[in-house]
């Protein structure tokens, strides 16, 4: 199996499973995709990309109309992006992805999660060496509308370098740098993706013990209920010996 599998295994206990946390998630990127493309999606391929997010997550239509209403306005909030590097426990890199509209509540915050957990917040670029960007794509073999042969054979020329199947999704995984004409060649094949984003997928990884991991995790979900944070990326891999215990 690719990184891409291996990251999605471990990843799927970052519990992204709270309502009002995806909601706001998207409706940020929303708003920062109709801020620097406009409001149409026919033409601003970013605020496509979202609204497919949104349907992925079951956000419901009316409040992606809204958030495009209220991303259009004058008085629309206005979101940096900032990024976070540092340590937890047990050697683990820690990446925290920030979307703010106050970046000195959001340092503080990310700081005091840091300091509370005996992790140490680093200097911008110290673990970036650590994790590898990359566009990953899921979707539902459902929507497919040709077989996996000849979508690899479409996809590859595009930058996909890497395709996983489980039994409902494919993912496909592409180089940081040709996300966007595999997002643009999906939409011309007419497929419906699910889910798609830049991810820092990490090259460098630790397997830890059952308490370990679990002292990890939870440090991973005091990042991810921060209402500023966006995703949080980690160099924590999960055995299935772990994983089934985890799941018991």
């Amino acid at each position: 199996m690719g990184r891409a599998f291996e990251y999605r295994k471990a990843a799927k206990f970052a519990r992204w499973d709270k309502m009002a946390k995806q909601f706001n998630r998207i409706g940020k990127e929303i708003t920062m995709a109709v801020k620097e493309g406009g409001p149409d999606p026919d033409t601003n391929h970013a605020l496509r990309r979202a609204i497919d997010n949104a349907k992925g997550v079951n956000m419901p239509k009316d409040n992606v109309e809204r958030a495009i209403k209220k991303a259009s306005g004058a008085d629309a909030e206005v979101y940096d992006e900032i990024t976070f590097e540092g340590y937890a426990p047990h050697g683990i890199g820690i990446f925290v992805e920030c979307t703010t509209n106050n970046n000195n509540r959001t340092v503080a915050n990310v700081r005091a999660i840091f300091n509370k957990v005996g992790g140490n917040l680093g200097k911008n670029g110290e673990l970036t060496f650590m994790f590898d960007r990359k566009g990953v794509f899921t979707i539902e073999k459902s929507q497919l509308k040709t077989d996996i042969e000849n979508l690899e054979l479409e996809l590859i020329d595009y930058g996909a370098e890497d395709f996983e199947i489980d039994e409902d999704f494919v993912y496909i995984t592409s180089e940081f740098e040709s996300f966007g004409a595999v997002s643009q060649k999906l939409d011309e094949m007419k497929i419906s993706v699910k889910n798609a984003e830049l991810k820092r997928i990490p090259n460098i990884t630790k397997n830890l013990n059952l308490e370990e991991t679990k002292e990890i995790l939870d440090i991973i979900d005091r990042f991810e209920q921060d209402e500023d944070v966006q995703n949080v990326y980690h160099t924590m891999d999960i055995s299935e010996e772990i994983e089934s215990q985890l799941e018991e």
